[in-house]
């Protein structure tokens, strides 16, 4: 057969190559070999560095650029799947996947070429993904082809790199789609290709994952470098890759830091915002062309196929590839030798066909230098082979598997050709087959079996290793345990039991627990009480002053909160035992009132109560008692008589008033201000009139806007008209005057006539004279009714769904919201899943009132996942709710209960307002355990979606399975509701409950959303005077285009989302687009047609109706490429694409000429557009805003732009100048002669002026200003309101007459005392508020209560506002993009836009964000819910120590079951039952090897310190390690003599261990530009040696342990090989029942068979090295391993930032922002949280070392250093008063909270001040520790019982004089617990000090 054929042609990839002979291509580059030396593997190519440019000084110069370029790139390191990406689709950069995997240890490709491993290594890779439920696609060019080799691979051995890519991408393509169809392999020729451009536009990827070059390197290394590396030729292509993409937009993510945490995926995400505008300083792709020869081999496979049909496509390439070979063989090789070379590699193919993969573990053997080249030969030509067009064609009609990724098994190869093997029947029958497929395509007659002499052998071995047959498990023992509890789920678990066995601890270990034996059996407090003393009046006075003004503070902040009128709330009082028909006669009787009152009460009792009085006088007399009823019911007529026509009364003069104001929109205005403002019985008596004069308003207006010289058609007043017209059309009854009225304006206007209830009785005259214009001067239809409802009228439609009244509440519910009330009567769990604004936030408030009237013990827990939150929900249950307690000692209807601050006890409150962390402490407190924790009747998980954060989800997890009770979970944003409810049914049924899913997907009200198209110019003069009226949108505002949803979906292959959703607009503008664009082939159907589909008056569920059947058709159109789809796509988005008013000047009101403009500049710049932004939108009425930026610096930055520009221009515009100046002299004289006015008067007048006193019982301070303004002459006098520095209308965003002017003084004296800056008090008063979580407290109270009173108007905010909150606004704008601008949260965020009952319509507007990000946000899938695995290391630590010292309470014992008995207890996992509990064994035996647990699970030594510290997981194990191994002591035993170096060392381990941060890996590449420059060290120094080697061995004892629970559970349940792929499923070998064997290495029982291959065993380095290669079937997630990662001197690392160590060095914060990397706005979150841990240590070590009364329950008090600051700063306001004075308030509030001089909890207001007795916190304010008293207590709580001394104690000692204390209980030796809590204190004390300075 003919050889091989050359041509010019294009590979599979893309690339065009030459005309050349590849068989001389090969031999010459083998000869170019021969010169190198195979042992050169370190030396670096360099062949492609001269490839990049010509000259050496621009190479240079580049790379200089680049590396700038990218270290400039702002980095934030996020979960891809939770925070980040959800289901969106990235793309992976295929060359830095394989570079990844090919850097792997334990990859043996020189001298054994493992492929199969490499594919593992990929799959494992994408596997890992695909089950975190990630949504990709990879991505490989030929530009990059030789990036995926590692650097140090010598230019010899990479050929066998390029094999393996081809034959991974070529297995992909074939295999992948057999399993996972969604998953695409595409190739292009470079990343700056056309054809790549027009990839990325049609499928608009979220993100792409790159490698950037950078690897690990020597934790020592990089602190002994004095100058930072230059970047290698391929770091310099990759980034210059990187920088490219981000200058088309794109963020990536870096493969190379990436991390499998759990369920999440965290890296590295490189934000494209920050680069460098647009500059195309990059290297194309192009520049770097890979020359490699293709072969065709087109007729060979032909004729294989043919021939030898049963050869596998592996096999093929082999028959093939050896025929090349044999053609060209290279020169200085004899043929023989060459021949038999082939024919080993044959019969190597083989035994690949004829072995278990299992028994391939095989010995390493050194190939020669002639064996290596002929590999290198043959991956040279078989990568030719895979990379030709003509294989994929020819190969394309197999349908067998594509096993390519085994084409060659280095090790096995090397030991064929060394002649240690003899053959078994089935490879030589397979070794025959192929040698003659060799000897068929040949032209030569060669047999390859004569070559190797070889006779098939009668043995079933080829070779002999001295291991041989010989597989010694090894003996896994555990230490003994026994617990009852624990022991019945444990049972399945058979294990061996030393029974001698004890924790092997070492010499200082033991010494430690011989010192902590002497700590625990000390009797008393080493600290020496004081006498008991009597309790300080004034003190308690204090704490009581406190909690009043808390509670004050509460109070004005629930006063905020308003119910969907927009009124505010009334309380409801509840009454214990009320039943259901008690609450339902009450509404009934309240609306039956209402009616009465409404109607006609002489007509009622002429009618009615005569027709009683002559029925009466026929029939029988009535008795005493019946007379008694109607002479009441008699007088409750006459007085609602008597009240209707007073209210009347004043509807008359009211409407009077209204005549002098001649503007109709003004008089429409008053009425409807009038209107709400009424009470509701009053509102019943005059609603009917007051809309019918708001409706002739609108028409009179109507008609002036008919009559003007803008003829534009007014659409959006007649459909106000419309809107009215059917608002009165729906009331229950009308007088027949007002019919009369609504038919004539129907008339006038062209609306259809609609059905209404007449009202049977006499008319009554209107309180005003009714007049329209005549018909000829309005604007009427012109166009069908039906249409313009669609266009104009949808806010308007009614949109309930099948509502019906209901007496449990008090509006009438939709059907789904009733089968939610009926739930919670059912006592079972619900879950809700609802859009924002769709009628949620009554669940909670129902299920508490159930609790609170059902008796006076139950508890309802509420769970929000934000301290805002919290705070909003317990001011709007004390806004609701009011109860008198029985026995009011200490009880209240709710509590607060965060890290923070406490309001009221939360033991003694039946409706506990938290967090999920505080919660979780609670309920494994066992103090609470036989009390508090029993009486949980419900929790209410809110935003419950919150269980997919990588942060704190866990918690949430741990609570959902540990609930004690029924729950409730509320969310608007899942993506898998149906698998996250089929979890938290099985958790609930664990309980004995039912758990049921309510489902409603619609919103109440629509979105509209805008694309913002800022001017280039903009000229401010004010804002408008007057504002539009009548609009609810933007539509015609310069610059806002309208985005239709349907113009989002330009990505076909994403579908259509679940949740898109149109407004009746949107669904009539796609019907007509569709109509346009359809043809013959794809009509649009008749029934679609709106006149056809809806009804004359269409209401929200007929739109819904129609709308399905559109989105229907459009997801058939999308799904089809014939149909018109992207016809349509181009009309619906004319409005999206279209840049009006781009490049012309837009003023906000008119001026004079000569005022300046400002030059926006760059569009894209928020901060000088957000202005712009905000006139439009005051403009259209659209304000109050909620301004959106993830940045807490950009909030801050946008507020001051705002103020700054807004002040700027009132003083050049208005407050300059002479006309300024002559006012302010005018001013002074009047004050002059007030001030003599006022002085003459005092004369005369000696009665002192009464001041009303302010929310504190302080005098308010009145101002010399105040006093002239009280003697001025009243209102006419102009002078009596001026203040010069009070901003001028138009130049503030506030609306006054919301609030009164003392009340804004009033709240900002308040935050004037608490610090707050200026700036942001002068931005309050221009209407203007910032709202983050870096925020003071009570700065962002303010700025709720400002804006819900419509005060202030516009809020930029983090996505704080985002969750749950209740500031219903107007329009909400996204301000800049972001890595966390998600689908769930720009979901979230938009949801407080037209919120229900505040606005019929919500806008959206997108600011400064691409078009491409507007389109994938709004046609993005919302994410599923990921879980963790939630059985951690510390939460088994934490219910042993719950079950312990509860003593087995009946209530400790059912939450292990629950929480146990879970089937399914990994939310999004498998069900593997099994694993778990042997998971749970060896977490077991973790702790007893630790000795934190003993044989029955008592809770030992550090296990309290430990299981506080659980919120660290693995850093509290660590720390642990050290401590019980003497570390600690040791290094603290030299506090008093070497205190500056010891606290140094102290901190240098802190940092390793706490609050860890990894820099990117380049970073390290950056030490000239980022550590020498500064005083930050910026990279971590390594752990001081013994610190080290201590975590060393503590890994190794763990690794121990689970590799134990690994080998168990592979022995007991896992019977099948480990020899299948994972993520194409391809299996690997022959079955093991029949197939050849060799005397192979000994098989791996716990490492991976494919992992094996390279020649490791079961011996594991580290536990990442489990971890990662443990065999298909396990479970084992690293992330719940308790260890650290520690390296030794001579591994490599991920560098550590050192920015903890750094700020206590220096104190810096520019620094560690401008080395470190660390982001201004997060600094203070990180130390706060550092300066816990801090806190958690010390009060665990004091209250061990009995130096304070301490109990399970002190974390709850434990806080940062800065918030026990801003909360001690809050408790140093409270002004000194005697005790009399608070004394006399004393009583129970409404609420039913105890106002007594003792506060039960022991400390003032019932919250958590800190002290060190209590947190270790040494705070400003209370510069002396204080040793935790125990109090007297009151028994104020189902909690407390009689004991014997309960005498207060107050001692306050210094550090010195604790330090005293301490020093006397020291050991022998001098080492002791002591010394170590004597330097944690000294070292927070130096800690505080820099972090205080820090925040001042």
């Amino acid at each position: 057969m003919d050889a091989l054929s050359t041509s010019t042609t294009t590979s599979m990839d893309g690339d065009t190559t030459r005309n050349r002979s590849p068989l001389d291509e090969i031999t010459e580059e083998s000869d170019t070999e021969e010169s190198s030396s195979d042992d050169s593997d370190d030396s670096t190519d360099s062949d492609d560095s001269d490839n990049i440019l010509n000259d050496a000084s621009i190479v240079r110069s580049y790379d200089a650029r680049i590396a700038i370029a990218y270290h400039r790139l702002a980095s934030r390191r996020v979960d891809l799947v939770g925070d980040y990406a959800g289901n969106e689709l990235f793309l992976i950069e295929g060359d830095s996947l394989l570079l990844r995997c090919f850097d792997d240890k334990k990859l043996d490709f020189n001298p054994g070429f493992q492929m199969l491993h490499a594919a593992y290594n990929v799959e494992v890779f994408l596997h890992n993904l695909t089950k975190r439920k990630c949504n990709f696609n990879l991505i490989f060019f030929n530009s990059n082809k030789d990036l995926c080799v590692p650097e140090a691979v010598s230019i010899p051995h990479r050929s066998k790199y390029l094999l393996v890519r081809a034959a991974i991408i070529r297995h992909l393509r074939v295999n992948l789609p057999k399993t996972l169809h969604n998953i695409k392999i595409d190739v292009f020729a470079s990343w700056s290709s056309p054809e790549f451009t027009e990839y990325l536009d049609n499928i608009s990827p979220y993100f792409l994952m790159a490698h950037d070059g950078a690897h690990s390197t020597s934790i020592n290394a990089k602190h002994l470098a004095e100058d930072s590396p230059a970047l290698s030729p391929n770091q310099v292509r990759l980034r210059g890759m990187i920088l490219s993409l981000a200058a088309r937009g794109y963020n990536i993510a870096l493969l190379n830091e990436l991390e499998w945490h759990d369920t999440k995926v965290m890296t590295m995400v490189l934000e494209a915002k920050y680069r460098e505008s647009g500059k195309r300083i990059f290297l194309d792709g192009k520049q770097h062309p890979q020359s490699a020869a293709v072969l065709v081999a087109s007729s060979e496979l032909e004729f294989l196929h043919s021939e030898f049909s049963s050869l596998s496509e592996r096999q093929q390439l082999a028959v093939i590839s050896v025929n090349t070979m044999l053609k060209a063989v290279p020169p200085q090789i004899t043929a023989q030798m060459w021949m038999k070379l082939c024919a080993a590699f044959l019969l190597h193919q083989a035994l690949l066909e004829s072995l278990p993969l299992t028994i391939r573990r095989v010995d390493g053997c050194a190939g020669s230098h002639l064996t290596m080249r002929f590999i290198d030969t043959l991956a040279k030509i078989a990568a030719s082979l895979l990379y030709s067009p003509s294989w994929n064609t020819t190969n394309s009609s197999l349908s067998g598997v594509c096993n390519v990724v085994d084409f060659v098994d280095g090790r096995l190869f090397h030991n064929v050709v060394a002649e240690r093997v003899s053959i078994g029947s089935l490879a030589f029958a397979k070794f025959k087959e192929l040698g003659a497929a060799v000897a068929a395509l040949s032209s030569n007659d060669i047999s390859l079996e004569d070559e190797l002499g070889m006779q098939p052998s009668s043995k079933t071995h080829f070779f002999s290793s001295p291991d041989s047959g010989k597989i010694l498990p090894d003996e896994v023992a555990v230490l003994p345990f026994q617990n009852r509890i624990f022991d019945k789920h444990l049972e399945r678990i058979r294990i061996q039991v030393d029974q001698d066995g004890s924790s092997a601890q070492s010499i200082t270990a033991g010494k430690i627990f011989k010192e902590l034996s002497h700590w625990h059996n000390a009797r008393k407090p080493l600290v020496q009480r004081a006498a008991a003393v009597a309790k300080d009046p004034k003190r308690a006075a204090w704490a009581l002053r406190s909690n009043q003004r808390f509670m004050a503070e509460i109070r004005t902040y629930a006063a905020s909160l308003t119910n969907a009128v927009g009124k505010s709330l009334d309380p409801e009082t509840i009454i214990v035992g009320a039943s259901e028909k008690d609450r339902k006669s009450t509404a009934e009787a309240d609306r039956q009132q209402d009616m009465v009152a409404a109607k006609n009460p002489l007509t009622q009792r002429k009618g009615k109560l005569a027709g009683k009085k002559n029925k009466g006088n026929n029939g029988p007399q009535r008795t005493d008692k019946q007379e008694m009823l109607h002479q009441i019911d008699i007088q409750k007529h006459q007085k609602a008589v008597e009240a209707r026509e007073k209210v009347m009364k004043a509807w008359k003069k009211v409407c009077d008033g209204y005549s002098t104001e001649k503007d109709p929109v003004g008089r429409y205005r008053m009425a409807e201000k009038y209107l709400s403002g009424l009470p509701s019985a009053s509102r019943a008596i005059v609603c009917n009139e007051c809309e019918l004069y708001m409706l002739m308003c609108l028409i009179q207006h109507l008609a002036n806007v008919s009559q003007s010289e803008e003829r534009a058609y007014p659409a959006y007043i007649v459909a106000n008209v419309w809107h009215h017209v059917l608002k009165l059309s729906r009331q229950p009854a009308l007088s027949t005057t007002i019919i009369k009225c609504l038919e004539s304006v129907v008339e006038a206007v062209g609306l259809p006539m609609v059905s209404h209830q007449i009202e049977d009785t006499e008319d009554n005259e209107l309180a005003f004279l009714f007049s329209i214009p005549p018909k000829q001067q309005l604007a009427g239809l012109h166009m069908p009714f039906v249409d313009f409802q669609l266009l104009n009228c949808g806010p308007y439609m009614e949109r309930s769904f099948d509502a019906k009244p209901d007496p449990r509440v008090q509006f009438h519910p939709d059907d789904w919201q009733r089968r939610v009330l009926d739930c919670i009567d059912r006592d079972e769990s619900v879950f809700v899943v609802a859009p924002t604004s769709a009628g949620k936030t009554f669940i909670s408030f129902y299920a508490m009132r159930k609790i609170l009237e059902s008796d006076d013990d139950g508890v309802l827990v509420y769970v929000a996942p934000t301290k805002a939150l919290v705070n909003q929900i317990a001011a709007e249950i004390q806004a609701r709710y009011t109860k008198k307690f029985k026995h009011a000692g200490g009880k209240s209807v709710w509590a607060i209960h965060t890290r923070d601050y406490r309001i009221n006890n939360p033991t003694g409150c039946q409706v506990l307002v938290t967090v999920p962390h505080i919660l979780q402490i609670m309920l494994l407190a066992p103090s609470n355990a036989n009390s508090w924790s029993s009486r949980v009747r419900r929790i209410i998980f809110d935003e419950v979606h919150s269980i997919g954060h990588a942060e704190d989800g866990v918690v949430w997890e741990q609570l959902l399975l540990m609930a004690p009770c029924p729950i409730i979970a509320l969310s608007a944003t899942v993506g898998n509701p149906e698998e996250f409810s089929d979890w938290l049914a099985a958790a609930q049924q664990a309980i004995g409950k039912k758990l049921v899913i309510v489902r409603h997907p619609h919103r109440y009200s629509d979105l509209r959303k805008y694309h913002y198209v800022p001017p280039k110019q903009f000229l401010f003069a004010g804002l408008a005077s007057h504002v539009s009226f009548g609009h609810l949108d933007l539509d015609g505002l310069p610059g806002l285009n309208p985005v239709h949803p349907v113009a989002a979906l330009v990505d076909r292959t994403r579908g259509i989302p679940e949740d898109l959703a149109l407004e009746p607009r949107d669904c009539f503008t796609l019907w007509k687009a569709m109509i346009k664009v359809q043809n013959e082939q794809y009509p649009i159907p008749k029934d679609l047609d709106p006149s056809k589909a809806l009804p004359e008056v269409p209401r929200k569920v007929d739109i819904l109706k129609w709308e399905s059947g559109l989105i229907e058709l459009l997801g058939n159109w999308l799904k089809d490429s014939r149909s018109p789809y992207d016809l349509l796509l181009q009309e619906i988005e004319k409005t999206f694409r279209d840049d009006m008013n781009d490049g012309k000047a837009f003023s906000s009101t008119t001026t004079k000429s000569s005022t300046k403009t400002e030059d926006i500049g760059n569009t894209q710049n928020f901060l000088k557009s957000t202005m712009s932004l905000l006139c439009s939108l005051h403009q259209r009425d659209a304000l109050p805003a909620i301004i959106f930026n993830y940045d807490r610096h950009q909030c801050e930055k946008i507020c001051k732009a705002v103020t700054q520009q807004l002040k700027l221009a009132e003083i050049q515009q208005h407050k300059s100048g002479p006309k300024w100046e002559r006012k302010l002299e005018d001013w002074e004289k009047w004050k002059k002669l007030k001030a003599r006015a006022y002085l003459k008067e005092s004369k005369f007048k000696e009665k002192e002026v009464k001041r009303p006193k302010d929310r504190d019982g302080d005098a308010e301070k009145v101002s010399r200003t105040d006093r002239l303004q009280e003697t001025g002459s009243g209102a006419d006098d102009p002078w009596i309101h001026f203040d010069p520095a009070a901003p001028l209308d138009g130049y503030h965003f506030t609306d006054k007459t919301k609030l009164e002017q003392r009340e804004l003084q009033e709240m900002t004296r308040t935050l004037q005392y608490r610090g707050i800056e200026p700036w942001l008090l002068q931005a309050l008063e221009r209407g203007v508020g910032v709202h983050h979580a870096g925020m003071n407290r009570k700065y962002r109270q303010v700025v709720e209560i400002l804006f819900r009173k419509r005060f202030l108007r516009v809020v930029i905010a983090t996505g704080t506002l985002a969750l749950g909150i209740n500031m219903p606004c107007k329009t909400v704008v996204f301000a800049g993009d972001s890595v966390y601008l998600t689908a769930l949260n720009y979901r979230q965020c938009a949801g407080r836009a037209g919120r229900r009952g505040f606005d019929l319509l919500g806008n959206v507007v997108f600011q400064d964000i691409s078009r491409q990000k507007v389109c994938r946000l709004m046609s993005s899938r919302l994410p599923d819910l990921n879980g963790h695995f939630p059985i951690t290391t510390t939460l088994v630590l934490r219910l042993f120590i719950l079950l312990h010292e509860s003593k087995n309470s009946p209530y400790a014992v059912s939450a292990i079951n629950s929480l146990l008995s879970q089937p399914r207890l990994y939310m999004g996992g498998e069900s593997f039952k099994d694993q778990t509990m042997h998971h749970l064994r060896f977490s077991i035996e973790y702790l007893r090897r630790q000795a934190l647990l003993g044989g029955d699970g008592t809770p030992l030594n550090f296990a309290g310190l430990v299981s506080h510290l659980y919120f660290t997981e693995n850093s509290a194990f660590a720390f642990h390690a050290l401590l019980k191994e003497g570390y600690f002591h040791q290094l603290c035993a030299d506090i008093d003599t070497k205190e500056k170096d010891t606290l140094e060392t102290l901190m240098l381990v802190l940092s390793h261990l706490f609050n860890r941060i990894q820099c990117r890996q380049s970073d390290a590449e950056f030490q000239e530009k980022t550590v020498k420059p500064s005083s930050s060290m910026v990279f971590l120094p390594p752990l001081p040696t013994q610190a080290s080697k201590i975590l060393y061995e503590h890994n190794q004892q763990t690794l121990h342990v689970y590799k134990a629970y690994v080998k168990t559970f592979v022995d007991q349940h896992i019977t099948y090989d480990d020899n299948t792929l994972p993520l194409t499923g391809m299996k690997a070998g022959a079955n093991a029942d029949a197939a050849d064997t060799i005397n192979s290495l000994p098989q791996t029982r716990i490492r991976s068979s494919f992992v094996a291959l390279s020649g490791a065993g079961d011996e594991f380095e580290s536990i990442q090295d489990l971890c990662s290669t443990t065999r298909s079937g396990v479970f084992l997630e690293e992330a719940v391993i308790p260890y650290m990662q520690v390296s030794r001197d001579d591994d490599d690392e991920i560098p550590l930032n050192a920015w903890l160590l750094d700020f206590f060095r220096h104190g810096d914060v520019k620094t560690l922002e401008r080395a470190n990397g660390i982001r201004r706005s997060d600094i203070w979150f990180y130390l706060n949280d550092f300066s816990l841990v801090l806190a958690t240590i010390i009060t665990s070590l004091q209250n061990f070392l009995k130096l304070s009364a301490g109990s399970d329950m002190d974390m709850l008090d434990v806080q940062g250093s800065m918030d026990a600051r801003e909360l001690a700063k809050e408790e140093s306001l409270l002004p000194e008063e005697s005790v009399s004075e608070v004394d006399s308030g004393l009583g129970i509030d409404e609420q039913g909270v105890t106002s007594t001089t003792e506060v039960p909890t022991g400390k003032p207001s019932g919250r958590s001040v800190s002290s060190v007795a209590d947190s270790g916190i040494s705070m400003a304010s209370a510069p002396k520790r204080i040793v935790k008293p125990k109090k007297s207590k009151l028994k104020d709580s189902w909690d407390d019982s009689d004991s014997g001394e309960e005498v207060e104690v107050t001692q306050k000692t210094d550090d010195a004089t604790l330090e005293d204390e301490l020093n006397g209980w020291t050991m022998g030796d001098g080492e002791g617990l002591q010394n170590v809590l004597k330097t944690f204190l000294r070292l927070q004390a130096e800690f505080d000090v820099k972090f205080k300075a820090m925040w001042a």
